[in-house]
């Protein structure tokens, strides 16, 4: 579906741009003509796939932020595309999922293991097998041919690249790669916001001044977004439109600047009313979370 009016561009970021954190040390390159992905594991019928036989298949497009759970408060590793791919779920219950398959653990062609909770691929969000972004085929370094999403999750436990299996099997028999190094098994995404402008440190003239950047909570949404100036009050920001709660929210708040040092600070309330937490914690071992704040001055 097209997005809705009013979004600014940057909305959706450039595939050159998108973000990266893999851990392969060259990007695999997979032959498209031997290329198979197996379902099996804790399933009554497992089944093989080519790439011909996954692209035969009904596919859908949808616009999703992925971000990564190393992310720092204010980090880059975020961004929004267009993902063509075909549904999960409706293949993990054609297969025949049995009762006690917690987890789904995907492998890569490069031997990497990602493991998502199989609650949260079959609760009604769009789980896809990704094999287009932003209108092209799914470039190498972003998992070519074939790369799990799930939306809500981060990366690490949700967005396995260059799969080739994926295993139905619990989180009591096997950690992914990792869960095996400390970070939490199940990655749900926490709510956070991010100034993009103006830029730290930036010198700026007085006047109205456009304080502006985006917030993030998929799969529960952004109800609101607030900024604050020094010691002041929240302020409300205006939340630009968005086409789901899968993805960012722009937001703006026009500052009526006054002259000196000045601390800006963003906070986010999530589409349940849960407000972001203002305490800083390390992204380790399940996300970071805090407010973002940046210093400017004004002459």
């Amino acid at each position: 579906p097209p997005l809705p009016p009013g979004i600014d561009p940057g909305f959706v970021t450039a595939n050159p741009d998108f973000y990266r954190v893999d851990t392969a040390l060259t990007v695999p390159r997979v032959d498209l003509a031997s290329w198979r992905l197996t379902i099996g594991g804790l399933v009554d019928s497992p089944a093989e796939l080519s790439f011909a036989d996954l692209l035969d298949r009904p596919l859908v497009e949808r616009v999703v932020t992925l971000n990564c759970v190393s992310n720092e408060v204010g980090g880059p590793y975020i961004g929004t595309a267009r993902w063509l791919g075909v549904p999960l779920a409706p293949l993990l219950r054609e297969v025949g999922l049995r009762q006690d398959a917690d987890q789904l653990l995907a492998r890569s062609v490069d031997g990497m293991t990602i493991g998502a909770p199989m609650a949260a691929l079959l609760d009604g969000r769009e789980p896809l097998l990704c094999v287009g972004m932003n209108g092209e085929p799914l470039p190498l370094e972003h998992g070519f041919p074939v790369r799990m999403l799930t939306p809500g999750l981060y990366g690490y436990v949700g967005a396995c690249k260059w799969v080739t299996e994926l295993e139905a099997t619990t989180f009591d028999a096997v950690d992914a790669y990792w869960v095996e190094r400390g970070w939490a098994p199940q990655g749900t995404i926490k709510t956070a916001s991010r100034i993009d402008r103006p830029a730290p440190f930036a010198p700026l003239a007085g006047g109205t001044l456009a304080v502006a950047g985006v917030a993030w909570a998929q799969g529960r949404g952004i109800r609101a977004v607030e900024v604050r100036v020094d010691d002041g009050p929240w302020q409300p920001a205006t939340l630009l439109p968005v086409p789901s709660v899968d993805t960012w929210v722009q937001w703006r708040y026009d500052w009526a600047a006054t002259a000196g040092s000045h601390t800006l600070a963003v906070r986010a309330t999530d589409g349940t009313g849960a407000v972001q937490p203002e305490e800083r914690v390390t992204p380790f071992p399940d996300g970071a979370t805090g407010w973002h704040t940046i210093t400017v001055s004004v002459g």
